[in-house]
């Protein structure tokens, strides 16, 4: 499958980031990519620096104007499009929300990030509900996908439980970067971390992962912190944890990777960890704490 990535540094106006990402999808899809996958909350600033009612503006619902819009181009392009939405569902009940879109130029499903982080500069418990909907793969003409979003990337038991559910890939919109005050050798092992657990995942998976980062620095409104440096560095990891195509971390980039299906099955005869699992000894992964 040949799978297109666009890493975009996003910036206030919001009308330039989405003729951006338009112009980003047609030149992948003119590459030949049949699933385009999108950064995290891709078209506005990443406003969760600051807790501000007034960003609750900048949500809309599912469906609504971005499905419409991504729909529209799924369908004239002929192509899979992963996005990435601040979604209002109900008054005063708002997801971060991924939405596939197919090819037909509807909605082939959609999943609500399941893990809010709150850090500084990450207020993400102020504007999102935890998602309600549990770790779903969704199936569309190109695959069976399991898309999950940024924080999730973290924890093992999503990608797992995508997996057990036949998931052919595993995809993470993302938006993370630097904290300022940390020296370079801890942001370096943060962005090094964050690689690796996520190629954790391809190999005790057997899946190829999509990582799609932002890049670019945003400032913070409030002027308390230096705002967010985020790392870009979007990769493309096969099923062994082999990186396939891995971007810089300050440059926008549009890229088109190919990446090998039938290898995973080949992986997992080679490591069936799947197989080997003694699932009737995991009782405890469902307790937050084991005395």
């Amino acid at each position: 499958m040949k799978i297109g990535i666009i890493q975009l540094q996003c910036e206030a106006e919001q009308k330039n980031n989405l003729q951006r990402i338009e112009s980003g999808i047609r030149e992948a899809a003119r590459e030949g990519a049949e699933l385009i996958v999108l950064q995290e909350l891709h078209n506005s600033l990443y406003f969760c620096q600051i807790e501000s009612t007034d960003n609750f503006d900048l949500a809309e619902p599912i469906p609504g104007p971005s499905t419409a819009r991504y729909g529209k181009l799924a369908k004239e392009l002929g192509v899979v499009i992963v996005t990435s939405l601040f979604e209002k569902r109900a008054p005063g009940l708002y997801h971060n929300t991924a939405v596939v879109m197919e090819k037909d130029g509807t909605i082939a499903g959609k999943y609500r990030k399941m893990h809010i982080p709150d850090d500084p500069a990450y207020y993400e418990k102020f504007y999102f509900t935890p998602g309600d909907m549990g770790f779903h793969p969704i199936d569309t003409s190109v695959g069976r996908l399991g898309v999950q979003v940024c924080w999730d990337q973290w924890y093992p038991e999503g990608a797992r439980l995508m997996a057990l559910q036949g998931a052919q890939l595993l995809i993470y919109p993302t938006a993370i970067g630097y904290e300022s005050s940390d020296s370079p050798e801890e942001q370096e092992r943060q962005r090094e971390a964050w690689m690796t657990v996520q190629r954790g995942h391809a190999v005790a998976n057997g899946l190829p992962v999509i990582a799609v980062n932002r890049t670019g620095h945003e400032e913070d409104p409030s002027g308390q912190t230096n705002g967010i440096e985020f790392w870009g560095s979007s990769f493309v990891a096969g099923p062994q944890g082999e990186i396939l195509y891995h971007a810089p971390k300050h440059e926008a980039v549009v890229k088109v990777v190919d990446v090998d299906l039938q290898r995973s099955e080949n992986v997992r005869r080679w490591w069936p960890f799947l197989r080997d699992r003694r699932i009737e000894e995991f009782g405890g992964l469902t307790k937050r704490f084991i005395d």
